[in-house]
């Protein structure tokens, strides 16, 4: 994008939409009302893992001023299979039968004043059955302790296609790879290091929680979300109420942060379903206290076992990996396959044997959160690095470049790793570091350390972005796109890119908010992936709009590389201010999925990302207290 003409894309301006979010006026779903619209509050399971024997509602639905005190069995009679989720569907909108998590949504008060809504939830009493537990990811492995009787995969991403319904098991997904002979190269090796890093569970907790207002009346429904993926929300809600899309509008707002906590279906399908009961808007909105009910990121753990020769190159590694994905499989194993493409590290590895498994516990579902699971695997891989650099007495950096993926080099996938800068970020770290230069370590209590670390992580694929733009007589520019500004500035990035393209000032191209009945598709605002899909999708529309300003020119008469305005343009043309230039850029890059059995896959990404980082910290090492004094990146 470098090469165009525009001199936007670089350029540093002040966001489209910080004037509105700074003098208050932006508006956010956990703030808007409709008229006659009624809250919903939600009693949860306090049990892990029970059959349900009653829910006594009477006393929340004589509660003054509640007007709806629904149960599984209400919901059921306005949506037949009340089951969502983007790779299974597992989760029921409210709880039926069984509750298999504490916090689980089982029934939903509606009243016109959300305190009197709260209260009137406090008074449902439930009782279960109790059922054993299992909480913890190496043990739900054993299948011991069945979390579901049977598995339900979705087949909504074509990478997951191949899985079938299953009983007596807690694996949702096994993702494999295999490359080379690791036995072989385990056997011959002169050093083995095998470690086991575990990860905890960790909340998204965005500024503005989970909401969702659902709007249903015969000819459709219109869902207002704090949303990153309206277009899948779409679907999924179409697919539940065996409608066409085309009667199910999704409208996002201004988003207060995401993270990846707020993709694909949360709190929409209970609002839609709670509206069509009502008959009246429905507004659900989470508490702080209750985001740490819906969704979290997955606890893990990841053993890991390296073969290295006489000469410090890295031979083979194998990893087993298990994800704790709760309750219900939400995105899990996506996070599964596309976190074990890389669960080797961003090392040169001629062996590798990878096991990753997504698996369901007793505890609140897991989904995306900043990384698609990379994150935690570096953590481990790169202390494993460490720790393996310490015992050869190998300067960790060192130790680093050797193995390091170069460009033009195979990935444990087989992807060819291309345009990749692994080697080039690990010494810019280095350099700025002063690595070669021996740090001072400290006297008394307080010593002092540095470290590196290196990452690699595939973009999310397969995925489509779909941008429009619209060119008014009078030359203003409108772009329409699905991928949802939550903070990181993407609106104003793909204003630059038009303005670029169309040698406009960004500042003169509106963006229109998310509105499934007027921006069309994206897959989603998630896996680093909007400026690189929806940034093409937006510079090929942009692309087409010039196209055909050059060709309005040339049909009226005006040379090449006239400078003539637009408007003037129209104006020859048809006499007046009238018509419109309409645009489209519809981006997919070439995906080819892994093979199941083995994991390879000759184009599993269209591209690597790689990092690097550096850190220098002083610990006290007789009260515990560490400071960071330098990092970069």
């Amino acid at each position: 994008m470098s090469s165009m003409p525009g001199h936007q894309v670089g350029r540093s301006l002040p966001r489209l939409e910080a004037r509105e979010k700074v003098t208050g006026r932006a508006e956010y779903t956990h703030t808007m009302r409709l008229p006659g619209m009624l809250h919903a509050k939600i009693f949860r399971s306090t049990v892990a893992h029970g059959r349900i024997r009653s829910i006594d509602t009477s006393a929340a639905k004589t509660t003054p001023g509640v007007h709806h005190v629904v149960t599984s069995e209400d919901v059921r009679k306005v949506i037949a299979e009340p089951y969502y989720g983007p790779a299974f569907h597992d989760q029921p909108v409210l709880a039926i039968d069984k509750v298999h998590y504490v916090g689980e949504p089982v029934a939903a008060v509606l009243a016109r004043d959300p305190h009197v809504a709260e209260a009137a939830a406090a008074l449902i009493v439930a009782e279960y059955d109790e059922l054993p537990a299992v909480f913890d990811e190496v043990e739900a492995v054993e299948n011991r302790i069945l979390v579901h009787e049977e598995l339900r995969p979705a087949g909504t991403f074509a990478d997951l296609k191949h899985l079938t319904g299953r009983r007596d098991t807690n694996i949702a997904l096994d993702f494999k790879l295999r490359r080379g002979d690791v036995e072989k190269a385990f056997a011959a090796a002169a050093h083995v290091f095998e470690h086991t890093f575990r990860t905890q569970k960790v909340l998204h907790l965005a500024l503005e929680p989970f909401a969702s207002i659902a709007d249903w009346t015969e000819t459709g429904v219109t869902i207002y979300s704090a949303s990153q993926g309206p277009s899948f929300v779409r679907t999924e809600i179409a697919r539940l109420l065996g409608w066409p899309e085309n009667r199910v509008r999704i409208k996002v707002p201004y988003l207060g942060g995401g993270f990846g906590g707020k993709l694909y279906i949360k709190l929409e399908a209970l609002a839609t379903a709670l509206s069509m009961i009502a008959r009246r808007p429905i507004k659900v909105a989470a508490s702080m206290e209750e985001q740490f009910y819906t969704i979290t990121k997955h606890p893990s753990t990841f053993r890991i076992k390296t073969a290295v020769d006489r000469s410090g190159r890295i031979a083979a590694r194998k990893c087993e990996v298990y994800w704790n994905g709760g309750a219900y499989a939400d995105i899990g194993p996506r996070v599964t396959q596309k976190s074990g493409f890389t669960a080797s590290g961003p090392y040169d590895i001629e062996n590798v044997w990878i096991d990753s498994y997504a698996l369901y516990t007793n505890l609140p579902p897991a989904g995306a959160l900043r990384g698609f699971g990379v994150p935690q695997l570096v953590w481990a891989y790169e202390r494993h690095t460490d720790i393996i650099a310490r015992e050869l007495k190998l300067d960790p950096v060192e130790f680093r470049r050797k193995n390091i993926l170069r460009d033009g080099r195979p990935q444990a996938t087989g992807t060819v790793a291309r345009d990749i800068a692994l080697e080039t970020a690990l010494a810019r770290v280095a350099d700025r570091l002063s690595w070669s230069t021996p740090i001072e370590r400290g006297t008394g209590s307080v010593r002092r350390g540095r470290g590196v670390a290196i990452a690699m992580k595939a973009v999310i694929s397969p995925t489509t972005s779909v941008a429009n733009i619209n060119i008014a007589a009078d030359g203003s520019t409108t772009l329409y796109c699905g991928t949802v500004d939550m903070g990181q500035g993407s609106d104003t990035a793909m204003a630059q890119i038009v303005g670029e393209v169309l040698d406009m000032p960004a500042e003169r191209v509106k963006v229109i908010a998310r509105d499934t009945d007027v921006t069309p598709y994206d897959m989603g605002t998630l896996g680093s992936r909007s400026l690189f899909h929806m940034g093409h999708a937006v510079r090929l529309a942009a692309e087409e709009a010039r196209d055909k300003i050059k060709a309005l020119g040339r049909d009226v008469g005006e040379p090449d590389g006239s400078n003539i305005p637009i408007s003037e343009l129209f104006k020859k043309k048809y006499g007046m201010q009238a018509g419109n230039i309409i645009a489209s850029g519809i981006y997919k890059p070439d995906y080819v999925p892994p093979d199941p059995a083995t994991g390879m896959a000759p184009n599993a990404t269209p591209f690597w990302m790689c990092a690097a980082a550096g850190a220098e910290v002083e610990v006290d090492i007789e009260t515990g207290k560490v400071r960071v004094t330098r990092l970069v990146n």
